[in-house]
């Protein structure tokens, strides 16, 4: 039985997608966290603060109160994490939580007055320092296009 044939060596880490991938991710992340300190929230606290208040405001995906599951789901962090950063965010004020009159078990969310004044300054901040970050691509739309694929991302309708 023959051997697969192996992919070619790549020359190096330049030619490695995921290397450059990874490379890209770290560096943005950075630029991320930065940019967060000063309004004393980490990256996931941001993500999740902005995911429940997308979520809830009229013309969100969830009008409302989304569920924790929900607000992981759309935002693609690990339930048990989520759960512990609502629970920190909750703790600043900035979302609360409360038991779905349907089903105990199932959190319902929403975002504070606080935490929407946070969420959309932050959202300012965080956009302001994507523009810079990717400044130099010319084709901003190919790379949206791209970013979407590899993410597996179909955004909802507007």
């Amino acid at each position: 039985m023959s051997q697969p044939a192996e992919p070619p060596a790549q020359q190096s880490p330049g030619d490695s997608p995921g290397f450059l991938l990874w490379r890209t991710t770290l560096r943005w992340q950075r630029v991320m966290t930065a940019t967060l300190h000063p309004l004393g929230v980490t990256h996931v606290q941001f993500v999740l603060l902005v995911t429940v208040w997308w979520l809830t405001r009229p013309h969100g995906e969830h009008p409302g109160q989304p569920s924790q599951r929900e607000v992981a789901d759309h935002a693609s962090v690990d339930v048990m994490m989520t759960s512990q950063v609502l629970r920190t965010l909750e703790a600043r004020g900035l979302v609360t939580r409360h038991a779905d009159p349907a089903d105990a078990r199932v959190k319902r969310l929403a975002v504070t007055a606080p935490g929407a004044a946070l969420a959309q300054r932050a959202v300012h901040l965080v956009e302001a320092a994507d523009r810079q970050f990717f400044a130099d691509v010319r084709d901003q739309e190919g790379l949206l296009r791209l970013l979407r694929h590899l993410a597996a991302w179909d955004p909802p309708a507007s």
